[in-house]
């Protein structure tokens, strides 16, 4: 799983665009996107204006797409059999944010330059197939989804995966963009609603959007769209291992040192015969036997709840549940807090044998 930012020579500053690109580097980015599709001049222009931030991003060990289109090929004068100018920027590879006709995608990939030809992973309706069906050279092709800038026309959960799993049969990598939340971020339009790639990530914390693909399982890159992204959003999008489903938890009550320790020192995985009630994480009842655990706000339980089992419960003590269906409390749980309103949406990741980890800060 790789990290990604977006750059916009001619819409933004070269220094800006240099301190960001530093930052990006510093928590481990390997991707910059930077779109000509909304850059005006000619060629000489646009190779000045983009050269140095491509150089820079190299310097950084950073792979760099330049978005394109037709339109684009055609107003700069590039043809789809000699990609030789995209060489010239520096680039690493060029996205198409637009259709060919298929076979033209796929005799890209064969370009002498040894660019990466990456497509527009949203088109469905078999356009990969087709691509596929022309014999391309498959470690030069890629995919990668829009972003909108526009409220409300992002694309759904639902048209995604479908996307996604069309792709994943091909073998293809797939990027997917998120959203930063620092106000007066930009992008190359002059349109600032969010620039995700999913409409329900548009005012989700770019860490949520970001942990939420990682449990789903089928992005490769995750992209900042807009810029420019805080410190504050890479460390906690990089805190996250995109291999392990993780939860922030809002506390209600201080907690005792035993449930500490169980809440964010213990290995969690959910229980293989699950209950429709719960998630169950039954190790901390073994490691932590010994701990006490008083009774502190028992109160009935919610979807969403964090609940350790406490002293009243004899041999379960210790359990921690995800609660996934209202029920009673009879006194021997303690509800120590709850999963945040915004990422109940991973709350369908927890499957049997799934591993599970709270973030503590």
């Amino acid at each position: 799983m790789e990290l990604g930012i977006s750059i916009y020579p001619g819409h933004s500053d070269k220094e800006k665009d240099a301190a960001y690109l530093e930052l990006a580097a510093k928590y481990g980015c390997k991707h910059v996107f930077t779109c000509l599709l909304s850059v005006e001049g000619n060629r000489e222009e646009i190779i000045n204006n983009f050269r140095d931030a491509i150089a820079l991003a190299h310097k950084y060990g950073m792979e760099v797409i330049l978005d394109t289109a037709p339109s684009v090929f055609q107003d700069l004068g590039v043809t789809y059999d000699d990609l030789s100018f995209f060489q010239e920027l520096g680039a690493d590879g060029i996205r198409l944010d637009e259709c060919f006709d298929s076979h033209k995608e796929a005799m890209m990939t064969y370009n002498p330059q040894g660019l990466t030809i990456e497509i527009n992973a949203g088109f469905g309706d078999r356009y990969v197939d087709n691509i596929m069906c022309h014999h391309p050279k498959k470690d030069k092709l890629s995919t990668c989804f829009n972003f909108y800038p526009q409220r409300y026309t992002a694309i759904s959960y639902d048209y995604y995966r479908k996307c996604c799993e069309n792709i994943k049969a091909a073998g293809l990598p797939i990027s997917v963009f998120i959203n930063s939340q620092v106000p007066d971020s930009f992008g190359p339009w002059p349109v600032n609603d969010g620039m995700p790639t999913l409409e329900m990530h548009r005012d989700l914390p770019a860490d949520v959007a970001a942990r939420h693909l990682f449990a789903d399982g089928m992005v490769d890159t995750v992209i900042f769209a807009n810029c420019y992204a805080s410190e504050e959003e890479f460390r906690q999008v990089t805190a996250a291992d995109p291999q392990v489903l993780s939860f922030k938890v809002e506390k209600e009550a201080e907690l005792w040192e035993t449930e500490q320790k169980i809440l964010f020192e213990a290995s969690h995985f959910v229980r293989g015969d699950m209950s429709e009630y719960m998630a169950r994480s039954t190790q901390p009842r073994v490691i932590y036997a010994s701990g006490s655990i008083p009774p502190k706000n028992t109160r009935d339980m919610v979807p969403g709840d964090v609940v350790i089992l406490n002293d009243s419960y004899a041999r379960y003590k210790g359990e921690l549940h995800i609660i996934l269906k209202e029920m009673p409390n009879d006194g021997r749980k303690n509800v120590i807090g709850h999963i945040p309103e915004n990422e109940r949406i991973l709350m369908k990741y927890l499957q049997p044998w799934r591993t599970f980890r709270f973030i503590n800060g």
